[in-house]
């Protein structure tokens, strides 16, 4: 009877230590097809995403240049002589822009984001602030005031396009 059980326990010894090195085995080459899986399903993503993020990267660009102070106001004249009209066109058509154009945040970090809606919103800022003495009595005048105002400092859209561009380049280098 100890012999039988002497020689079942030495044939389940090697069983059994097969059986967990299978196992160990199995398991390992099960999470590595999970990996490999993953990453290749990742880099088709890529794929399709990448150009459509560039996209959005170039949309915000875009508005980025067209809500600087120097490039609104060439692009957009008064209608009326009153400066109060004047200086709501210009902050209604950034704000137009700006809207036509927040779908494109899913593709942008947070951080770059509140960047952009920073330099919006500073940019109407500047554009309420630029008569607050009332030393302009019309929309040409107010036109000027903004214009050499807007020339001794960077805009804050330039700022924003500038952290714009150097999340592309950290996206384009990955």
């Amino acid at each position: 009877m100890e012999n039988e059980f002497y020689s079942l326990v030495m044939y389940c010894i090697p069983a059994l230590l097969t059986g967990t090195i299978a196992y160990l085995f199995f398991k390992e080459n099960l999470a590595n097809e999970n990996k490999r899986r993953h990453y290749i399903l990742h880099k088709s993503l890529q794929k399709e995403v990448l150009p459509l993020k560039l996209q959005a990267y170039e949309r915000l660009a875009l508005v980025l240049e067209r809500m600087a102070p120097n490039s609104l106001l060439i692009r957009i004249k008064p209608i009326s002589q009153r400066k109060e009209d004047y200086e709501q066109l210009l902050i209604q058509n950034i704000e137009q822009e700006f809207e036509h154009n927040l779908a494109q945040q899913i593709y942008l970090s947070e951080e770059c984001w509140n960047i952009i809606l920073t330099a919006k919103n500073t940019t109407i800022q500047f554009i309420r602030n630029c008569d607050i003495s009332n030393s302009t009595t019309n929309a040409d005048q107010f036109r000027e005031l903004v214009l050499t105002k807007s020339m001794d400092m960077q805009a804050p859209s330039y700022a924003a396009l500038a952290y714009l561009k150097n999340e592309v380049s950290k996206l384009l280098t990955y």
